[in-house]
């Protein structure tokens, strides 16, 4: 089953990279435009129509090869995730979790409560005087 899922990721890479140069090969539809001024004739290596039927079609080919080679990957994962069940790897359970009760708080009492700064509250007295240290840097 490994060989089988490495040989599929090496397609789809081939793929996915052939899918984009394809695309960018690929001229827009307002490249009919160019023709008109002369350089329609740069398109004669496959023939007066140009490249454009022969990549579309090899573009919607890879694009099918890239979602069947998909759905093979898929394929794969899955019999290897029932492969790993079957020798005995274990998986996870549902488990049943009680709720959390929500308990109500006991409120703080007044006094347990951190002192808070009123200024208004506060006499000339309680706020200590500067006295002008010597390590604080003075105005001049």
């Amino acid at each position: 089953m490994e060989t089988l899922e490495i040989v599929l990721r090496v397609l789809l890479v081939v793929d996915a990279i052939a899918l984009i140069v394809l695309v960018l090969l690929q001229q827009g539809k307002g490249a009919a435009m160019g023709a008109a001024f002369g350089s329609g004739a740069s398109q004669t290596m496959f023939g007066s129509a140009g490249a454009s039927g022969f990549l579309t079609k090899v573009t919607a080919w890879l694009a099918v090869g890239f979602f069947l080679i998909t759905l093979a990957l898929a394929w794969t994962a899955r019999e290897r995730a029932e492969a790993m069940g079957a020798i005995g790897i274990p998986t996870v359970e549902d488990v049943d979790v009680p709720p959390v009760q929500d308990t109500p708080r006991e409120q703080p009492r007044p006094d347990d409560v951190p002192f808070s700064f009123d200024p208004e509250s506060m006499d000339e007295d309680d706020v200590p005087e500067f006295d002008g240290g010597e390590d604080v840097p003075q105005r001049d």
